[in-house]
């Protein structure tokens, strides 16, 4: 998989993450966003601040897709879409 993260400088904001995939978008969002909410947190920890921001945007009107939790090889994230209907995940 190619990919390319910009990061800021000084490690305070966040950092963007541009990923090529294989798969082509028949939806109308071309950007993916992966917002991290859970850094530096693993296993059941992980996904229970994963969890709590997925409840807090959902109230504000986003929509929970689907949870994909850990599987020995990738840690936990959800899948969301905001309110026009673009993918991101909490990672």
């Amino acid at each position: 998989m190619i990919y390319f993260a910009c990061s800021d400088p000084s490690g305070v904001g966040p950092r963007v993450l541009f990923q090529r995939v294989p798969e082509g978008k028949v939806v109308k969002n071309r950007l993916h966003l992966d917002v991290r909410a859970g850094i530096g947190l693993v296993g059941e920890e992980r996904l229970a601040t994963l969890e709590a921001e997925c409840g807090r945007l959902v109230a504000l009107g986003a929509v929970h897709v689907r949870t994909m939790r850990a599987d020995g090889e990738n840690e936990s994230c959800i899948v969301m879409q905001d309110v026009e209907g673009n993918e991101f995940c909490l990672a």
